[in-house]
């Protein structure tokens, strides 16, 4: 049943990129919506159509993903132009030339050109947005990918030029084609070069012996059951993520549509966050302001009523207190390893379990960036196990 299931999803695969490739090409999709033979399910023996459920969790996945990809990029996007006017005015303050080179926008790379690279980069022009000249691609066959390099995207295969280059590398290739890309970027990783992968059944453990970087993020997700399946309607990714329902429902905390995120990737984005702060050199208290203005600002109108205050990051919440003690005010904080923050409890780990002021306050930061109000009542989840 294991190679009916696969097979299932791989007709499904197929079955998208042709409906995409005849709307691409001017056919009216409506047209074939009432035609029961070539919808997907027609062609699926009875016995077997108890599978279907996993094309719910494979789009679902997809859809959170990118969504989550979105999130990480538009924060860091912000932040970086934070830092850059920052930057700017203290040049302007002691009498400098304000000729700041505006090299704090993100660089974007993608390493695989198949459907998930080709979904994410997609998303990355439309939603956070990414500007074409700060997305590249790398792939196999950069052939393929002609749609993205009539937009002005530049499209190659050569993955150690494209993490020289890159702020962020999202690794979007298969597992076994992961050892011959680390063989090949090795020497090349900067030490600020984030990487995002979504590489499956590769844990961060072996990603970092592989990629001998600690920079590294990867999401993971965990699959339940006893939840409606949301994920069917809308099954290209852009589409899906402009529906409140859907774009909600893809928030951190939110357990609606059965796939769940380990909250150790929100730990990692605000790690991430503050060596991007040390990088320039920033002290940390001004780091800490810097994150409490862009990431906690946003909030309801009930925040801070009945007695609960409003959260704010503290030195404390992400070092041990005996070295915020002495830490001098003028002090950045130091580089922190990435994969280590995701494996292991760290000082801010519990903040994050329990604090369900910052769950709010980050479920509003979430649909905030992308345009939305998050609905009242509904009961986060937080997850710190996976299965992929």
């Amino acid at each position: 049943m294991g190679s009916e299931c696969v097979g299932i999803l791989q007709d499904s695969h197929w079955n998208r990129e042709w409906m995409r490739t005849a709307r691409d090409s001017g056919l009216d999709m409506d047209l074939l919506e009432n035609l029961e033979t070539l919808q997907f399910e027609h062609g699926i023996e009875e016995e077997n159509r108890c599978w279907l459920y996993l094309q719910g969790r494979y789009l679902g996945r997809m859809i959170k993903a990118c969504a989550h990809a979105t999130f990480f990029c538009k924060l860091l996007d912000n932040l970086r132009k934070s830092l850059h006017e920052k930057q700017t005015s203290r040049c302007l303050l002691i009498g400098s030339p304000a000729n700041v080179p505006d090299e704090d926008e993100l660089k974007v790379g993608i390493i695989g050109g198949g459907h998930l690279g080709k979904q994410l980069a997609r998303v990355l022009l439309q939603l956070v947005p990414i500007p074409a000249e700060r997305l590249r691609i790398s792939t196999r066959r950069p052939e393929t990918l002609d749609e993205f390099q009539k937009l002005g995207i530049q499209c190659f295969y050569n993955n150690s030029l494209l993490v020289t280059w890159a702020d962020v590398i999202f690794l979007c290739c298969l597992p076994s084609q992961l050892p011959n890309i680390c063989t090949e970027t090795l020497t090349s990783f900067g030490k600020h070069c984030i990487v995002y992968s979504f590489v499956a059944a590769v844990p961060i453990p072996r990603l970092r012996r592989l990629l001998n970087h600690t920079n590294i993020l990867r999401p993971q997700y965990q699959c339940v059951e006893g939840f409606a399946n949301i994920w069917m309607g809308n099954k290209e990714v852009i589409a899906a993520l402009q529906d409140p329902v859907i774009l909600q429902a893809t928030s951190p905390y939110n357990p609606a549509g059965g796939v769940i995120l380990n909250i150790k990737w929100l730990e990692g984005v605000f790690y991430a966050a503050l060596n991007i702060c040390t990088a320039k050199n920033l002290p940390h208290s001004q780091a800490l302001k810097l994150l409490n203005d862009l990431f906690l600002s946003v909030h309801s109108e009930d925040c801070g009523k009945g007695g609960t205050p409003c959260p704010n990051f503290q030195l404390q919440d992400f070092v041990s207190s005996i070295f915020s003690e002495n830490l001098p005010g003028t002090r950045p904080l130091p580089w922190f390893d990435l994969t280590a923050v995701q494996l292991r409890d760290t000082p801010i780990s519990q903040l994050f379990l329990t604090s369900t002021a910052l769950q709010d306050h980050l479920t509003y930061l979430y649909c905030d960036s992308f345009g939305i109000s998050p609905t009242k009542g509904q009961q986060p989840v937080v997850s710190t196990n996976s299965q992929f």
